[in-house]
């Protein structure tokens, strides 16, 4: 059928009723958001950003309502979608960005692509990995992994994907979203180490809408997270420690889920692969450590500090 790109869509989206159908790959998922209120009376009240790409740049898409629980865990970073039947929006000014890979991607921030389950309701495919072809054009999902050497050296709120091994998990800790409020942010501490450092990525790990991977991180599991954001101490503190923390666009990987993931194949992984065969697996056991009390940021070391 007759396609349409991203770039024509932002030149012409005002004079158009109907639009051609758009062929695009997943580059960034955000967390599923529950937008629910006691006074508002609806089914499903869901939402989840994606950004999503084909030659001409790079556009928000919004997945809405009922659309989520039937389409959500399938859209998965890398996803070639075909889509038809969506409706263009102009795009909300409060929503967080993943930082992008490629700095010469264009970006189309006025507009986002929304798909509704009616008004009208949105055809969405999924085109198989193995049936895309070269000539669409499509970009490659791409990554920015670091290793823990290198991680000292960035600034504050700098965006990276890291990979490395678990050697201490904590039990899921929680924190109120906002002060008197009632919802709360789910998260856990963890440590993992890839070789490059005696210091090991400290990372903050809140729930993100992978329950399943969240709740089995344990010691000993290579672990992948992407779009983290590094925090750094700014204060004179010399004992100051960097660790990283989720974004709204963060994924997190562990193994037994690795497998098709888009950065198998860039070379920090490799790299990490092939220094996991050289290490003696009994002696990183006997290092473990799994649960307890975790206090981070550490409080100085005495009263007057304080």
């Amino acid at each position: 059928s007759k396609l349409t790109n991203l770039g024509d869509l932002e030149m012409t989206w005002r004079s158009r009723v109907r639009f051609h159908p758009l062929l695009v790959r997943i580059l960034h998922k955000s967390r599923l958001r529950y937008y629910g209120k006691p006074e508002k009376k609806m089914d499903m009240p869901y939402q989840a950003y994606f950004e999503v790409a084909d030659g001409s740049g790079m556009m928000s898409m919004v997945l809405w309502n009922s659309l989520c629980p039937e389409w959500y865990h399938s859209m998965k970073v890398g996803t070639v979608l075909l889509l038809e039947k969506y409706t263009i929006k102009t795009s909300y000014p409060f929503k967080t960005h993943p930082t992008p890979r490629d700095s010469q991607m264009k970006r189309f921030a006025t507009i986002e692509i929304s798909l509704n389950v009616r008004d009208p309701p949105s055809e969405i495919r999924i085109i198989p990995e193995e049936m895309v072809k070269p000539e669409w054009g499509l970009p490659e999902v791409k990554y920015w992994f670091i290793t823990r050497s290198e991680l000292d050296d960035l600034p504050n709120n700098h965006s990276c994907d890291v990979i490395g091994l678990v050697t201490f998990v904590g039990r899921a800790e929680r924190a109120r979203k906002r002060e008197h409020s009632e919802d709360f942010w789910l998260y856990r501490w963890a440590h993992a180490i890839d070789g490059t450092s005696d210091q090991p990525f400290i990372l903050e790990l809140f729930a993100t809408s992978q329950p399943d991977v969240f709740e089995h991180i344990h010691p000993m599991t290579y672990l992948v997270c992407t779009q983290m954001r590094v925090i750094q101490d700014l204060t004179e503190n010399p004992s100051r420690t960097v660790y990283l923390t989720t974004s709204n666009e963060s994924q997190i990987f562990i193994t037994g889920w690795h497998k098709g993931q888009p950065y198998t194949k860039d070379a920090k992984v490799k790299n990490f692969i092939q220094w996991t065969k050289s290490q003696s697996e009994a002696d990183h056991i006997k290092k473990t450590v799994i649960g307890g009390y975790y206090p981070f940021p550490r409080p100085p070391d005495s009263f007057l500090k304080y």
